[in-house]
């Protein structure tokens, strides 16, 4: 993966953290564990599927449903 998609990703990462925590009210800490180990997060990191080039907003709805119904949409 090369240095320009990995930085979208923790940019991204960081605005979906923050999302969480607004939605939620979860600590820092419970959000980073919701998103890094999920598999919304796993597609993120994965350059074939191209997420990492969506928007937060589009992102936070497939982890939102994960979150809430165990599956990713």
């Amino acid at each position: 993966m090369n240095q320009d998609i990995q930085f979208q990703i923790e940019c991204l990462s960081s605005e979906l953290v923050q999302m969480i925590m607004e939605h939620y009210g979860w600590d820092m800490m419970k959000a980073l564990d919701a998103l890094y180990e999920s598999e919304t997060f796993a597609r993120l990191n994965d350059p074939k599927c191209g997420m990492y080039y969506q928007g937060a907003i589009y992102v936070f709805d497939f982890l939102k449903n994960e979150i809430e119904t165990g599956k990713i949409a």
